[in-house]
């Protein structure tokens, strides 16, 4: 079992309800104020050299690399860091993959105190365990942290434990190529509370899951519904950050997709219907100019609607540093399903794709809108474009540490 924590918070809040009205006046103002108080006392921040490891005694069987599906088995060990308002990050730990003892009453159940993060482990040519660009993972934790007053931490700090944790299970990375360790770090609130307001604990976790290639034998490419009659995100909310809460409301409308014959919903946004990600992708459009015929490579801007994708990222900077120089325009502006359309039925769209760190890219063939489709640029024998292919193709290299690149992390 982990150490327990509520009864911390409990002791915390019996202490609060016996206080008096003025002392609990004094605790409340110190909690939300950004001016430094009487005491000097700091609560720590997350210390990697404090780690203490408690191997398995009962090693799960390896899975047939085959056979694996997407989040569905998982490693011997969890890494878990607790946090409580008054001493900050406690000592971290690596101990075997267990459940979790969490009072109903748990703020994460009610007000949905938590968010998460996607990346992966890799196995390079030597053996060695990778990391791809886990400092942008980092970054984005901590501001979707931030956005609902759950402590934030070390990125370094954080990283080197994850590497660390990564190494520890490098058993369930298969050796074959596009195989690699999905890694789920975890926050979550956990005061026992019904009252609406910072939580006074935290429980940050890291899990890790073998997965397999996205796609096993080849690219194949999607057909996409645009989604106008539910919103995924709006101006001034969270659409930016990775919580759990931005996913389950988006469920339904894949549902309602996958029932007319759809592989996943293309966001579109107000009324003049701009295109925003599809599914829990980021989106990218290759097309042409209609006045110049200049190439361009268009994905959606950081307005706050969007989620900063590592693999977005990385995909505008290889475009930056490989395809401008062959006279590619890079943008990151706003574009409409009508500029699609256009685009489409004049020739010049030539291909879509998402991007996402389990698939890198994938590819569109089609999108249905106003009840017609629209043709994304494949010919009928193609399943990705040369753009989503080269991208994969590159990305890859850095991952597996094929090419020698500061975005890889050797663990």
């Amino acid at each position: 079992m982990l150490r327990p924590i509520l009864p911390r918070c409990g002791r915390a809040l019996r202490a609060s309800a016996s206080a008096p009205a003025t002392a609990i006046a004094k605790r409340s103002s110190r909690w939300y104020s950004i001016q430094p108080t009487a005491s000097t006392a700091k609560p720590l921040d997350i210390d990697a050299t404090k780690l203490e490891i408690q191997e398995t005694t009962k090693p799960k069987d390896l899975h047939d690399p085959s056979t694996l599906i997407f989040g569905r088995n998982f490693t011997d060990h969890m890494l878990t860091i607790e946090w409580t308002q008054t001493t900050g990050w406690l000592a971290p730990r690596i101990q075997p993959y267990q459940n979790l003892s969490l009072d109903p009453a748990t703020c994460v159940f009610h007000y949905g105190f938590e968010c998460f993060e996607g990346m992966k482990a890799y196995r390079d040519a030597g053996g060695r365990v990778r990391l791809f660009r886990p400092d942008k993972n980092m970054s984005r934790f901590n501001k979707s942290a931030a956005r609902i007053a759950l402590p934030t931490f070390s990125s370094t700090a954080l990283t080197d434990l994850i590497a660390r944790y990564a190494s520890l299970e490098q058993r369930f990375i298969p050796k074959e190529r596009g195989y690699s360790l999905y890694l789920r770090p975890t926050l979550i609130g956990t005061q026992a509370t019904l009252g609406v307001g910072p939580p006074g604990s935290a429980l940050l976790f890291v899990i890790a899951s073998p997965v397999g290639p996205y796609y096993p034998t080849g690219f194949k490419a999607i057909a996409l519904e645009a989604t106008d009659y539910a919103v995924r995100a709006w101006p001034g909310g969270v659409g930016d950050k990775k919580l759990g809460a931005n996913y389950a409301p988006c469920v339904l409308p894949q549902l309602e997709a996958a029932s007319r014959g759809f592989q996943q919903n293309l966001w579109l946004f107000g009324p003049e219907q701009y295109v925003t990600e599809v599914g829990t992708m980021n989106l990218f459009v290759a097309l042409r100019d209609a006045q110049s015929g200049q190439k361009e490579l268009v994905t959606a801007p950081l307005d706050g609607t969007i989620l900063e994708g590592v693999t977005r990222d990385s995909i505008l900077a290889l475009a930056r540093e490989k395809l401008a120089p062959e006279g590619w325009k890079i943008s990151e502006r706003k574009i409409t399903m009508q500029d699609l359309a256009e685009a489409s039925s004049e020739g010049r769209l030539l291909e879509v794709f998402g991007a996402g760190t389990a698939a890198i890219v994938s590819p569109v063939r089609t999108i249905s809108w106003r009840g017609k489709p629209v043709d994304c640029g494949l010919k009928e024998h193609e399943e990705s474009g040369e753009v989503a292919a080269l991208m994969k193709k590159w990305i890859e290299a850095r991952q597996y540490g094929d090419e020698e690149h500061e975005w890889s992390y050797v663990c």
